[in-house]
């Protein structure tokens, strides 16, 4: 199972901040690569803000996402 994300505000934010933006990207890549890891994933792809991931299972992409987004959630916050 192949998952696509991104957020696109990319190009955006990095017109207005592309350090700090970069940074940001950098913190959050930290977390969802480990998120991805646990959940048997890997990254195939990186596109600047997207990523292109594979997981052994639906089930596996789909806690994984899960799981991302409540971490995301908690961050950003």
């Amino acid at each position: 199972m192949q998952i696509g994300a991104w957020s696109g505000e990319h190009s955006r934010l990095m017109g207005l901040d592309e350090v700090g933006t970069a940074r940001t990207l950098r913190e959050h890549r930290a977390v969802t690569d480990a998120l991805v890891a646990q959940h048997g994933g890997r990254l195939v792809k990186t596109t600047g803000d997207g990523v292109l991931l594979e997981f052994p299972s639906v089930v596996d992409a789909v806690e994984c996402a899960i799981a991302v987004q409540t971490v995301m959630a908690e961050v950003i916050e």
